[in-house]
Protein backbone atom coordinates (compact mmCIF):
# COMPACT_ATOMS: atom_id res chain seq x y z
CA UNK A 1 0.00 0.00 0.00
CA UNK A 2 1.39 3.31 -0.93
CA UNK A 3 2.53 5.84 2.28
CA UNK A 4 0.17 8.55 1.72
CA UNK A 5 -2.68 6.10 1.71
CA UNK A 6 -1.35 4.81 4.97
CA UNK A 7 -1.55 8.91 6.10
CA UNK A 8 -4.78 9.27 4.98
CA UNK A 9 -5.83 6.13 7.23
CA UNK A 10 -3.75 7.35 10.36
CA UNK A 11 -5.77 10.61 9.87
CA UNK A 12 -9.00 8.29 9.61
CA UNK A 13 -7.95 6.82 12.64
CA UNK A 14 -7.29 9.70 14.60
CA UNK A 15 -10.12 11.27 13.66
CA UNK A 16 -12.03 7.90 14.66
CA UNK A 17 -10.49 8.05 18.07
CA UNK A 18 -11.38 11.57 18.58
CA UNK A 19 -15.17 10.93 18.07
CA UNK A 20 -14.98 7.86 20.43
CA UNK A 21 -13.33 9.68 22.96
CA UNK A 22 -15.82 12.86 22.49
CA UNK A 23 -18.60 10.45 22.89
CA UNK A 24 -17.04 8.87 25.85
CA UNK A 25 -16.72 11.83 27.30
CA UNK A 26 -20.26 13.18 26.86
CA UNK A 27 -21.62 9.45 27.99
CA UNK A 28 -19.96 9.78 31.10
CA UNK A 29 -20.99 13.56 31.47
CA UNK A 30 -24.59 11.94 32.44
CA UNK A 31 -23.36 8.43 33.35
CA UNK A 32 -21.73 8.47 36.58
CA UNK A 33 -21.08 4.12 36.89
CA UNK A 34 -17.65 2.92 36.51
CA UNK A 35 -17.82 1.06 33.00
CA UNK A 36 -15.88 -3.10 33.97
CA UNK A 37 -14.84 -4.44 30.87
CA UNK A 38 -14.02 -8.29 29.50
CA UNK A 39 -10.84 -8.28 27.84
CA UNK A 40 -10.42 -11.45 25.41
CA UNK A 41 -6.25 -13.18 25.18
CA UNK A 42 -5.40 -16.58 24.97
CA UNK A 43 -4.24 -19.09 22.56
CA UNK A 44 -6.88 -17.98 19.95
CA UNK A 45 -5.57 -14.32 19.39
CA UNK A 46 -6.13 -12.35 16.38
CA UNK A 47 -3.00 -11.98 14.41
CA UNK A 48 -3.55 -7.70 12.62
CA UNK A 49 -4.76 -9.11 9.43
CA UNK A 50 -7.36 -11.98 11.20
CA UNK A 51 -7.90 -9.39 13.45
CA UNK A 52 -9.16 -7.32 10.17
CA UNK A 53 -10.70 -10.01 8.91
CA UNK A 54 -12.68 -11.48 11.41
CA UNK A 55 -13.69 -8.42 13.11
CA UNK A 56 -17.34 -8.74 12.21
CA UNK A 57 -17.40 -12.08 14.18
CA UNK A 58 -15.28 -11.34 16.56
CA UNK A 59 -17.60 -8.42 17.98
CA UNK A 60 -20.38 -10.67 18.25
CA UNK A 61 -18.70 -12.18 21.74
CA UNK A 62 -19.13 -10.69 24.63
CA UNK A 63 -16.18 -8.63 24.86
CA UNK A 64 -15.50 -5.39 25.29
CA UNK A 65 -11.56 -5.49 23.62
CA UNK A 66 -9.37 -8.47 22.46
CA UNK A 67 -5.49 -8.68 22.61
CA UNK A 68 -3.93 -8.71 18.97
CA UNK A 69 -0.87 -10.11 18.27
CA UNK A 70 1.69 -8.14 15.98
CA UNK A 71 4.38 -9.79 14.00
CA UNK A 72 6.38 -7.72 11.44
CA UNK A 73 8.86 -9.09 8.53
CA UNK A 74 12.31 -7.85 8.48
CA UNK A 75 14.32 -6.87 5.30
CA UNK A 76 14.64 -10.92 4.95
CA UNK A 77 11.24 -11.26 4.80
CA UNK A 78 11.51 -13.40 8.48
CA UNK A 79 9.15 -12.96 11.17
CA UNK A 80 9.58 -10.21 13.92
CA UNK A 81 7.37 -11.02 16.82
CA UNK A 82 6.60 -7.89 19.04
CA UNK A 83 6.42 -10.72 22.26
CA UNK A 84 9.96 -11.35 21.58
CA UNK A 85 10.50 -7.81 22.22
CA UNK A 86 13.13 -8.59 25.32
CA UNK A 87 16.06 -8.78 22.93
CA UNK A 88 19.38 -7.02 21.74
CA UNK A 89 17.94 -7.34 17.66
CA UNK A 90 18.05 -4.06 15.99
CA UNK A 91 14.03 -3.34 14.85
CA UNK A 92 13.53 -0.57 12.23
CA UNK A 93 9.67 0.89 12.62
CA UNK A 94 9.13 0.07 9.15
CA UNK A 95 8.93 -3.42 9.78
CA UNK A 96 5.76 -2.85 11.27
CA UNK A 97 3.82 -0.49 8.86
CA UNK A 98 1.66 -3.78 7.00
CA UNK A 99 0.42 -4.22 10.52
CA UNK A 100 -0.84 -0.81 11.47
CA UNK A 101 -2.29 -0.58 7.89
CA UNK A 102 -4.45 -3.61 9.08
CA UNK A 103 -5.29 -2.60 12.64
CA UNK A 104 -6.10 0.84 10.77
CA UNK A 105 -8.42 -0.85 8.18
CA UNK A 106 -10.01 -2.53 10.65
CA UNK A 107 -13.53 -0.38 12.12
CA UNK A 108 -14.99 -1.96 15.58
CA UNK A 109 -18.21 -0.61 16.49
CA UNK A 110 -18.08 -2.63 20.13
CA UNK A 111 -14.41 -3.40 20.64
CA UNK A 112 -12.99 -0.27 22.73
CA UNK A 113 -10.13 -1.44 24.65
CA UNK A 114 -7.97 -3.70 22.92
CA UNK A 115 -4.60 -4.15 23.22
CA UNK A 116 -0.84 -5.19 21.12
CA UNK A 117 0.55 -8.29 23.09
CA UNK A 118 4.47 -7.44 24.14
CA UNK A 119 6.44 -9.94 25.95
CA UNK A 120 9.37 -10.59 28.25
CA UNK A 121 10.90 -12.73 25.86
CA UNK A 122 13.61 -14.33 25.28
CA UNK A 123 14.85 -12.56 28.28
CA UNK A 124 18.35 -13.10 27.52
CA UNK A 125 19.48 -9.42 27.50
CA UNK A 126 21.52 -8.99 31.49
CA UNK A 127 20.27 -5.73 32.94
CA UNK A 128 24.04 -4.05 32.92
CA UNK A 129 24.19 -4.60 29.31
CA UNK A 130 23.92 -0.65 27.74
CA UNK A 131 23.71 -1.56 24.09
CA UNK A 132 21.66 -4.66 24.24
CA UNK A 133 19.56 -2.61 26.66
CA UNK A 134 19.34 0.10 24.13
CA UNK A 135 18.08 -2.02 21.55
CA UNK A 136 14.87 -3.23 24.13
CA UNK A 137 14.01 0.52 25.15
CA UNK A 138 13.85 0.74 21.36
CA UNK A 139 11.35 -2.33 20.94
CA UNK A 140 9.11 -0.35 23.90
CA UNK A 141 9.12 2.31 21.47
CA UNK A 142 7.93 0.46 18.66
CA UNK A 143 4.85 -1.15 20.13
CA UNK A 144 3.62 1.97 22.19
CA UNK A 145 4.03 3.67 18.61
CA UNK A 146 2.14 0.61 17.24
CA UNK A 147 -0.38 0.80 19.83
CA UNK A 148 -0.74 4.49 19.33
CA UNK A 149 -0.60 4.68 15.45
CA UNK A 150 -3.35 1.51 15.02
CA UNK A 151 -5.86 3.35 17.86
CA UNK A 152 -5.35 0.52 20.34
CA UNK A 153 -6.24 1.44 23.85
CA UNK A 154 -2.58 0.46 24.55
CA UNK A 155 -0.10 -2.36 25.72
CA UNK A 156 -0.93 -6.00 26.62
CA UNK A 157 2.53 -6.66 28.34
CA UNK A 158 3.03 -10.67 29.37
CA UNK A 159 6.53 -10.93 32.24
CA UNK A 160 6.61 -14.42 32.02
CA UNK A 161 9.63 -16.11 30.55
CA UNK A 162 9.09 -19.00 27.41
CA UNK A 163 12.36 -19.89 26.96
CA UNK A 164 14.65 -21.87 28.75
CA UNK A 165 16.60 -20.80 30.23
CA UNK A 166 16.46 -17.21 30.42
CA UNK A 167 13.88 -15.05 32.81
CA UNK A 168 14.46 -11.36 33.03
CA UNK A 169 13.60 -10.40 35.92
CA UNK A 170 14.79 -13.67 37.88
CA UNK A 171 18.13 -12.96 39.90
CA UNK A 172 19.43 -16.12 39.52
CA UNK A 173 19.13 -16.33 35.81
CA UNK A 174 21.29 -13.02 35.22
CA UNK A 175 24.58 -13.93 33.11
CA UNK A 176 26.51 -11.50 35.91
CA UNK A 177 25.36 -12.48 38.86
CA UNK A 178 28.36 -13.29 40.07
CA UNK A 179 29.97 -10.17 39.81
CA UNK A 180 26.83 -7.97 40.85
CA UNK A 181 24.60 -8.15 44.09
CA UNK A 182 21.13 -8.49 43.82
CA UNK A 183 21.15 -4.92 45.44
CA UNK A 184 23.24 -3.84 42.52
CA UNK A 185 20.59 -5.87 39.58
CA UNK A 186 17.45 -4.03 42.24
CA UNK A 187 19.30 -0.79 40.90
CA UNK A 188 19.98 -1.60 37.28
CA UNK A 189 16.21 -2.61 37.35
CA UNK A 190 14.91 0.48 38.07
CA UNK A 191 17.26 2.14 35.72
CA UNK A 192 15.68 0.18 32.52
CA UNK A 193 12.40 0.77 34.00
CA UNK A 194 12.38 4.66 33.88
CA UNK A 195 14.06 4.26 30.21
CA UNK A 196 11.62 2.05 29.20
CA UNK A 197 8.62 3.89 30.35
CA UNK A 198 10.49 7.19 29.21
CA UNK A 199 10.09 5.99 25.79
CA UNK A 200 6.76 4.25 25.87
CA UNK A 201 5.19 7.85 26.96
CA UNK A 202 7.27 9.75 25.27
CA UNK A 203 5.38 7.58 21.89
CA UNK A 204 1.95 7.21 23.32
CA UNK A 205 1.31 9.36 26.69
CA UNK A 206 -1.94 8.53 27.98
CA UNK A 207 -1.79 4.23 26.89
CA UNK A 208 -2.98 1.85 29.25
CA UNK A 209 -0.20 -0.55 29.70
CA UNK A 210 -2.30 -4.04 30.95
CA UNK A 211 0.06 -6.78 32.84
CA UNK A 212 -0.84 -9.84 33.30
CA UNK A 213 0.52 -9.23 36.67
CA UNK A 214 2.48 -6.90 38.27
CA UNK A 215 3.16 -6.85 41.97
CA UNK A 216 0.43 -9.07 42.54
CA UNK A 217 2.90 -12.23 41.91
CA UNK A 218 5.66 -10.54 44.51
CA UNK A 219 3.53 -10.22 47.54
CA UNK A 220 4.51 -13.12 49.50
CA UNK A 221 7.55 -10.59 49.79
CA UNK A 222 5.92 -7.85 51.17
CA UNK A 223 5.21 -7.43 54.81
CA UNK A 224 9.08 -7.05 55.98
CA UNK A 225 11.13 -4.29 56.84
CA UNK A 226 13.43 -4.77 53.77
CA UNK A 227 11.69 -6.69 50.98
CA UNK A 228 14.58 -7.66 49.03
CA UNK A 229 16.26 -10.81 50.70
CA UNK A 230 12.72 -12.33 49.83
CA UNK A 231 12.32 -11.37 46.43
CA UNK A 232 16.74 -12.04 45.85
CA UNK A 233 14.90 -15.68 45.47
CA UNK A 234 12.09 -15.22 44.11
CA UNK A 235 11.59 -15.83 39.98
CA UNK A 236 10.26 -11.83 39.57
CA UNK A 237 12.42 -10.81 42.18
CA UNK A 238 13.63 -7.89 40.39
CA UNK A 239 9.93 -6.71 38.43
CA UNK A 240 9.43 -4.52 41.14
CA UNK A 241 11.91 -2.53 40.53
CA UNK A 242 11.36 -2.51 36.94
CA UNK A 243 7.78 -1.43 37.78
CA UNK A 244 9.25 1.12 40.54
CA UNK A 245 11.13 2.95 37.22
CA UNK A 246 7.88 2.85 35.76
CA UNK A 247 6.71 4.89 38.23
CA UNK A 248 9.33 7.31 38.57
CA UNK A 249 8.32 8.94 35.09
CA UNK A 250 5.01 7.58 34.47
CA UNK A 251 2.48 11.01 34.13
CA UNK A 252 -0.73 11.04 35.54
CA UNK A 253 -2.76 10.33 32.35
CA UNK A 254 -1.37 6.05 32.37
CA UNK A 255 -2.97 3.61 33.81
CA UNK A 256 -1.46 0.61 34.91
CA UNK A 257 -3.09 -3.11 35.39
CA UNK A 258 -2.18 -5.22 37.65
CA UNK A 259 -3.84 -8.44 35.81
CA UNK A 260 -3.43 -10.86 39.02
CA UNK A 261 -3.11 -14.32 36.76
CA UNK A 262 -2.90 -15.74 39.98
CA UNK A 263 -6.49 -15.67 39.99
CA UNK A 264 -6.75 -18.35 37.34
CA UNK A 265 -8.12 -20.82 40.65
CA UNK A 266 -10.26 -18.34 42.46
CA UNK A 267 -13.32 -19.57 43.17
CA UNK A 268 -14.87 -17.17 45.61
CA UNK A 269 -15.68 -13.76 46.43
CA UNK A 270 -13.29 -13.75 49.29
CA UNK A 271 -10.10 -14.80 47.16
CA UNK A 272 -10.94 -12.04 44.81
CA UNK A 273 -11.29 -9.47 47.87
CA UNK A 274 -8.41 -10.83 49.53
CA UNK A 275 -6.10 -10.32 46.25
CA UNK A 276 -7.36 -6.76 45.61
CA UNK A 277 -6.35 -5.93 49.30
CA UNK A 278 -3.03 -7.34 48.63
CA UNK A 279 -2.86 -5.41 45.08
CA UNK A 280 -3.51 -2.11 46.73
CA UNK A 281 -1.75 -2.55 50.27
CA UNK A 282 1.42 -4.99 49.87
CA UNK A 283 1.74 -3.96 46.47
CA UNK A 284 2.43 -0.52 47.24
CA UNK A 285 4.95 -1.70 50.15
CA UNK A 286 7.36 -3.10 46.76
CA UNK A 287 7.60 0.14 44.95
CA UNK A 288 9.84 3.48 46.47
CA UNK A 289 7.71 5.24 49.68
CA UNK A 290 7.60 8.29 47.47
CA UNK A 291 6.16 6.33 44.28
CA UNK A 292 3.54 4.87 46.70
CA UNK A 293 1.11 8.02 45.68
CA UNK A 294 1.26 7.55 42.47
CA UNK A 295 0.62 3.50 42.67
CA UNK A 296 -2.29 4.09 44.46
CA UNK A 297 -3.90 6.43 42.06
CA UNK A 298 -2.70 4.65 38.80
CA UNK A 299 -2.35 1.61 39.05
CA UNK A 300 -5.70 -0.70 38.96
CA UNK A 301 -6.63 -4.20 40.24
CA UNK A 302 -7.72 -6.82 37.81
CA UNK A 303 -8.27 -10.26 37.48
CA UNK A 304 -7.73 -13.29 34.58
CA UNK A 305 -10.39 -16.10 34.09
CA UNK A 306 -9.15 -18.96 33.21
CA UNK A 307 -11.56 -21.02 30.86
CA UNK A 308 -9.70 -24.12 30.53
CA UNK A 309 -10.26 -24.59 34.26
CA UNK A 310 -14.14 -24.80 33.73
CA UNK A 311 -13.97 -27.74 31.02
CA UNK A 312 -10.60 -29.51 32.78
CA UNK A 313 -11.33 -32.91 34.50
CA UNK A 314 -11.44 -33.26 38.10
CA UNK A 315 -7.36 -34.33 37.94
CA UNK A 316 -6.61 -31.24 36.20
CA UNK A 317 -4.48 -28.82 38.80
CA UNK A 318 -6.61 -26.85 37.07
CA UNK A 319 -9.85 -27.25 37.59
CA UNK A 320 -12.57 -25.22 39.31
CA UNK A 321 -15.47 -27.20 41.20
CA UNK A 322 -18.83 -26.24 40.88
CA UNK A 323 -19.47 -26.63 44.40
CA UNK A 324 -23.01 -28.54 43.71
CA UNK A 325 -23.90 -26.63 41.20
CA UNK A 326 -22.89 -26.58 36.91
CA UNK A 327 -19.39 -25.82 36.44
CA UNK A 328 -20.55 -22.96 34.10
CA UNK A 329 -22.79 -21.24 36.95
CA UNK A 330 -19.29 -21.02 38.61
CA UNK A 331 -18.06 -19.77 35.63
CA UNK A 332 -20.64 -16.96 35.45
CA UNK A 333 -20.55 -16.29 39.17
CA UNK A 334 -16.93 -15.31 39.68
CA UNK A 335 -16.55 -13.60 36.35
CA UNK A 336 -19.24 -11.27 38.19
CA UNK A 337 -17.33 -11.24 41.24
CA UNK A 338 -13.98 -10.68 39.49
CA UNK A 339 -16.27 -7.88 37.64
CA UNK A 340 -17.55 -5.89 40.69
CA UNK A 341 -14.15 -6.45 42.84
CA UNK A 342 -11.87 -5.27 39.81
CA UNK A 343 -11.03 -1.68 38.74
CA UNK A 344 -12.23 -1.71 35.55
CA UNK A 345 -10.49 -4.60 33.84
CA UNK A 346 -11.28 -8.53 33.87
CA UNK A 347 -9.51 -10.64 30.97
CA UNK A 348 -10.74 -14.35 30.27
CA UNK A 349 -7.73 -16.55 28.88
CA UNK A 350 -8.32 -20.08 27.01
CA UNK A 351 -6.28 -22.60 25.39
CA UNK A 352 -7.93 -25.59 24.37
CA UNK A 353 -10.59 -24.09 22.30
CA UNK A 354 -11.18 -20.87 20.17
CA UNK A 355 -13.77 -17.94 19.96
CA UNK A 356 -13.06 -16.77 16.21
CA UNK A 357 -11.08 -18.64 13.72
CA UNK A 358 -7.06 -19.30 14.44
CA UNK A 359 -4.22 -20.99 12.24
CA UNK A 360 -2.82 -22.32 15.82
CA UNK A 361 -2.56 -25.84 16.09
CA UNK A 362 -2.76 -26.26 19.54
CA UNK A 363 -5.91 -25.12 19.36
CA UNK A 364 -9.33 -27.31 19.14
CA UNK A 365 -11.86 -26.78 16.42
CA UNK A 366 -14.68 -26.49 18.17
CA UNK A 367 -15.50 -23.19 20.32
CA UNK A 368 -15.55 -22.23 23.51
CA UNK A 369 -19.74 -22.30 23.61
CA UNK A 370 -19.57 -25.53 21.83
CA UNK A 371 -17.04 -26.98 24.45
CA UNK A 372 -18.68 -25.32 27.27
CA UNK A 373 -21.99 -24.73 27.08
CA UNK A 374 -23.46 -22.20 28.67
CA UNK A 375 -19.75 -20.27 28.87
CA UNK A 376 -20.86 -17.16 26.66
CA UNK A 377 -23.83 -16.56 28.65
CA UNK A 378 -22.03 -17.21 31.32
CA UNK A 379 -20.13 -14.22 30.02
CA UNK A 380 -22.63 -11.76 28.73
CA UNK A 381 -24.55 -12.13 31.57
CA UNK A 382 -21.32 -11.75 34.08
CA UNK A 383 -20.46 -8.26 32.29
CA UNK A 384 -24.10 -6.91 31.69
CA UNK A 385 -27.08 -8.26 33.26
CA UNK A 386 -29.32 -5.93 31.75
CA UNK A 387 -28.20 -6.48 28.19
CA UNK A 388 -27.99 -10.18 28.34
CA UNK A 389 -31.81 -10.25 30.21
CA UNK A 390 -33.17 -8.03 27.77
CA UNK A 391 -31.49 -10.72 24.95
CA UNK A 392 -32.95 -13.45 26.95
CA UNK A 393 -36.66 -12.08 27.18
CA UNK A 394 -36.34 -11.28 23.11
CA UNK A 395 -35.19 -14.78 22.92
CA UNK A 396 -37.91 -16.09 24.66
CA UNK A 397 -40.64 -14.05 23.32
CA UNK A 398 -39.27 -14.90 19.82
CA UNK A 399 -39.25 -18.92 20.57
CA UNK A 400 -43.07 -18.23 22.43
CA UNK A 401 -41.43 -19.34 25.86
CA UNK A 402 -41.64 -16.22 27.47
CA UNK A 403 -43.62 -16.24 31.06
CA UNK A 404 -44.18 -13.27 32.95
CA UNK A 405 -44.82 -14.70 36.70
CA UNK A 406 -46.35 -11.28 37.61
CA UNK A 407 -50.07 -11.97 38.28
CA UNK A 408 -52.12 -9.11 36.91
CA UNK A 409 -49.08 -7.40 35.86
CA UNK A 410 -51.24 -5.29 33.28
CA UNK A 411 -54.08 -4.48 35.58
CA UNK A 412 -56.56 -5.19 32.87
CA UNK A 413 -58.38 -8.21 35.64
CA UNK A 414 -60.77 -7.33 38.40
CA UNK A 415 -59.69 -11.23 39.40
CA UNK A 416 -56.61 -12.97 39.93
CA UNK A 417 -55.14 -15.57 41.66
CA UNK A 418 -52.58 -15.12 44.47
CA UNK A 419 -49.12 -16.46 44.76
CA UNK A 420 -50.97 -20.23 46.80
CA UNK A 421 -53.50 -20.19 43.73
CA UNK A 422 -56.50 -18.82 45.73
CA UNK A 423 -58.41 -16.32 43.63
CA UNK A 424 -58.87 -12.60 45.01
CA UNK A 425 -60.96 -9.97 43.93
CA UNK A 426 -60.53 -5.90 43.41
CA UNK A 427 -62.24 -4.01 46.34
CA UNK A 428 -63.26 -0.63 46.08
CA UNK A 429 -60.50 1.71 47.61
CA UNK A 430 -57.94 -0.65 47.41
CA UNK A 431 -54.78 -1.34 45.75
CA UNK A 432 -55.65 -3.98 42.25
CA UNK A 433 -56.38 -7.16 42.61
CA UNK A 434 -53.83 -9.59 43.26
CA UNK A 435 -51.39 -7.25 44.72
CA UNK A 436 -51.39 -6.43 48.32
CA UNK A 437 -50.18 -2.63 49.59
CA UNK A 438 -48.23 -0.92 52.88
CA UNK A 439 -47.57 2.62 53.52
CA UNK A 440 -45.60 4.11 56.60
CA UNK A 441 -47.85 5.00 59.43
CA UNK A 442 -47.21 8.94 58.81
CA UNK A 443 -48.17 8.37 55.00
CA UNK A 444 -52.29 8.50 54.92
CA UNK A 445 -52.54 7.95 50.59
CA UNK A 446 -54.57 6.03 48.96
CA UNK A 447 -53.64 2.73 46.56
CA UNK A 448 -56.52 2.13 43.71
CA UNK A 449 -57.10 0.32 40.77
CA UNK A 450 -57.49 2.85 37.71
CA UNK A 451 -59.53 1.35 34.79
CA UNK A 452 -58.61 4.22 32.73
CA UNK A 453 -55.35 5.11 33.28
CA UNK A 454 -52.71 2.81 31.44
CA UNK A 455 -49.68 2.51 29.40
CA UNK A 456 -51.90 0.07 26.73
CA UNK A 457 -55.33 1.66 28.00
CA UNK A 458 -56.31 -1.59 30.07
CA UNK A 459 -56.22 -0.08 33.03
CA UNK A 460 -53.09 0.38 35.99
CA UNK A 461 -52.25 1.03 39.76
CA UNK A 462 -52.64 3.76 41.06
CA UNK A 463 -51.23 5.57 44.52
CA UNK A 464 -51.63 9.17 46.08
CA UNK A 465 -50.83 10.88 48.96
CA UNK A 466 -48.35 7.89 49.83
CA UNK A 467 -45.48 9.96 51.93
CA UNK A 468 -43.86 6.59 51.90
CA UNK A 469 -45.56 2.84 50.78
CA UNK A 470 -45.14 0.04 48.34
CA UNK A 471 -47.78 -1.74 46.21
CA UNK A 472 -46.99 -6.13 46.69
CA UNK A 473 -46.33 -9.02 44.92
CA UNK A 474 -44.04 -12.29 45.76
CA UNK A 475 -43.00 -15.21 43.92
CA UNK A 476 -41.14 -18.12 44.82
CA UNK A 477 -37.92 -18.72 44.39
CA UNK A 478 -34.57 -20.98 44.63
CA UNK A 479 -30.83 -19.75 45.10
CA UNK A 480 -29.06 -19.32 42.21
CA UNK A 481 -32.04 -18.21 40.08
CA UNK A 482 -32.03 -15.55 38.27
CA UNK A 483 -35.22 -12.56 37.25
CA UNK A 484 -35.66 -9.59 35.15
CA UNK A 485 -38.00 -7.48 36.34
CA UNK A 486 -39.60 -4.84 34.58
CA UNK A 487 -42.32 -2.25 35.13
CA UNK A 488 -43.98 1.16 33.96
CA UNK A 489 -44.48 4.37 35.73
CA UNK A 490 -46.37 7.58 34.99
CA UNK A 491 -45.70 10.72 37.72
CA UNK A 492 -48.42 13.66 37.35
CA UNK A 493 -47.00 16.16 40.54
CA UNK A 494 -44.46 15.14 42.92
CA UNK A 495 -43.43 11.56 44.35
CA UNK A 496 -40.74 9.52 43.29
CA UNK A 497 -41.40 5.92 42.07
CA UNK A 498 -38.65 3.34 42.67
CA UNK A 499 -38.59 -0.79 41.83
CA UNK A 500 -37.33 -2.64 45.25
CA UNK A 501 -36.37 -6.44 45.02
CA UNK A 502 -36.21 -7.50 48.56
CA UNK A 503 -35.72 -11.36 50.13
CA UNK A 504 -37.87 -13.60 52.50
CA UNK A 505 -36.89 -17.02 53.56
CA UNK A 506 -39.47 -19.81 52.53
CA UNK A 507 -41.64 -19.33 55.65
CA UNK A 508 -42.21 -15.74 54.70
CA UNK A 509 -39.60 -13.99 56.75
CA UNK A 510 -37.38 -11.44 55.55
CA UNK A 511 -33.68 -12.35 55.06
CA UNK A 512 -30.48 -11.17 53.17
CA UNK A 513 -31.65 -7.11 53.54
CA UNK A 514 -27.81 -5.88 52.07
CA UNK A 515 -29.21 -8.05 48.56
CA UNK A 516 -32.28 -5.77 48.21
CA UNK A 517 -31.25 -4.61 44.33
CA UNK A 518 -32.88 -0.71 44.08
CA UNK A 519 -34.33 0.58 40.72
CA UNK A 520 -35.06 3.78 39.24
CA UNK A 521 -35.24 5.60 35.53
CA UNK A 522 -34.28 8.71 34.30
CA UNK A 523 -37.55 8.52 32.08
CA UNK A 524 -39.03 12.05 31.70
CA UNK A 525 -42.11 12.54 34.94
CA UNK A 526 -44.77 13.00 32.80
CA UNK A 527 -44.49 9.75 30.02
CA UNK A 528 -44.80 6.42 30.45
CA UNK A 529 -40.81 5.12 31.97
CA UNK A 530 -39.51 1.71 32.09
CA UNK A 531 -38.07 0.93 35.63
CA UNK A 532 -35.83 -2.75 34.57
CA UNK A 533 -33.13 -4.77 36.34
CA UNK A 534 -31.81 -8.19 37.31
CA UNK A 535 -31.56 -10.14 40.30
CA UNK A 536 -29.70 -13.57 41.40
CA UNK A 537 -31.29 -15.31 44.17
CA UNK A 538 -28.74 -15.41 47.49
CA UNK A 539 -28.68 -17.91 49.86
CA UNK A 540 -31.37 -19.04 52.26
CA UNK A 541 -33.76 -17.18 49.83
CA UNK A 542 -36.65 -18.95 49.09
CA UNK A 543 -39.28 -16.06 47.93
CA UNK A 544 -38.24 -12.97 45.62
CA UNK A 545 -41.07 -10.08 46.92
CA UNK A 546 -41.39 -7.36 44.02
CA UNK A 547 -41.79 -3.83 45.90
CA UNK A 548 -43.67 -0.61 43.65
CA UNK A 549 -42.30 2.27 45.59
CA UNK A 550 -43.63 5.43 45.66
CA UNK A 551 -42.14 8.07 47.59
CA UNK A 552 -42.79 12.09 48.38
CA UNK A 553 -46.17 12.46 47.52
CA UNK A 554 -47.62 15.31 50.02
CA UNK A 555 -50.76 15.56 48.72
CA UNK A 556 -53.61 14.04 46.99
CA UNK A 557 -53.47 15.59 43.55
CA UNK A 558 -49.42 14.13 43.14
CA UNK A 559 -50.22 10.70 41.33
CA UNK A 560 -48.23 7.92 40.80
CA UNK A 561 -49.10 5.16 38.37
CA UNK A 562 -47.91 1.66 37.71
CA UNK A 563 -48.62 -0.57 34.43
CA UNK A 564 -47.39 -3.36 32.95
CA UNK A 565 -45.17 -5.36 35.28
CA UNK A 566 -43.35 -8.65 34.49
CA UNK A 567 -41.56 -10.83 36.32
CA UNK A 568 -39.39 -13.24 33.78
CA UNK A 569 -37.22 -16.36 35.23
CA UNK A 570 -33.88 -16.41 33.12
CA UNK A 571 -32.34 -19.66 32.16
Amino acid sequence: MPRHSTYQLRLTALFRAFLLLALAASASADDMRIAKKLIATGWDHPDSQRFRQHLAEIEKRPFDGVVVEVTGRNDEGKPVPLRAGFSSMPWKPEWFHPCIDDLEAARPERLTDNFVSFGANPGNVDWFDDSGWAQIVEHWRIVARVAKQSGLRGILFDPEPYSDPYAQFRYAAQPEKDRHTFDDYYAQARRRGREVMSAVVAEYPNLTLFCYFMNSINAAAAGRANPRPALASLGYGLYPAFIDGWLDVLPPEVTLVDGCESAYRYNSAQEYLEAAVRIRGAGQELVSPDNRAKYRAQVQVSFGIYLDAYWNPPDSPWYIDGLGAPRVDRLRTNTATALRVADEYVWVYGEKFRWWPTPNGRVKPETWPEALSGSEDALRFARDPLDYARMAIARGQAAGTLANLARNGDFAAGKTADADGREQSYRDGGPPAGWSAWQEESSHGAFTWNRQEGAAATGSAQAAGVTGGCLIQSYPAEPGQRFAVRALRKIAGRGDASLRIRWQTSEGKWTQEGRDVLIFTGDPRDQWGELFGVAEVPDGVGRLVLLLGISGQPSDQDTIWYDDIAVYRLE
